[in-house]
């Protein structure tokens, strides 16, 4: 039986590590190894190049906190792994509009960077967020 609290809770906890892992892969890039920050003309190297990467730590992390939901169930089911996944997949495809396009700040991007320039990645990272609890349910 799902349990909609736990769910919220491993869901957040790992958007804001997969979030926090991205900005800090960027960050290292530009401080360390000395690629070019954002300016006018967009988001700069230093996070074009972390871009391939994204979807990677998605299909790493969103699998364990997955597990972590499912082995927490009396009784876990594919059925329950499969809402899960819909439910989480769909969380995040509502708050990126939110949080990477409506609402503006210096790393939001339009409607255009996020849903086609940002492809193949940001379908790759909405399927490795919808697999993460049937993989975690797998592991079960």
């Amino acid at each position: 039986m799902q349990n909609i609290g736990m769910s919220m809770l491993w869901f957040w906890v790992c958007y804001i590590i997969v979030t926090v892992v991205g900005i800090l892969h960027t960050v290292f890039n530009i401080y360390v190894l000395h690629m070019k920050p954002m300016d006018e003309n967009g988001m700069g190297e230093g996070y074009e190049k972390t871009k391939p990467f994204h979807p990677l730590y998605n299909i790493i992390l969103f699998p364990l906190f997955g597990w972590l939901y499912m082995s927490g169930l009396q009784n876990p089911t594919i059925q329950e792994a499969l809402i899960t996944g819909i439910i989480w997949a769909g969380i995040c495809i509502v708050f990126d509009v939110f949080g990477w396009v409506i609402i503006k700040h210096p790393w939001s991007l339009t409607f255009k960077e996020f849903y086609v320039d940002y492809q193949p990645w940001i379908s790759l990272i909405y399927i490795a967020i919808f697999l993460g609890p049937v993989i975690g349910y797998l592991f079960c």
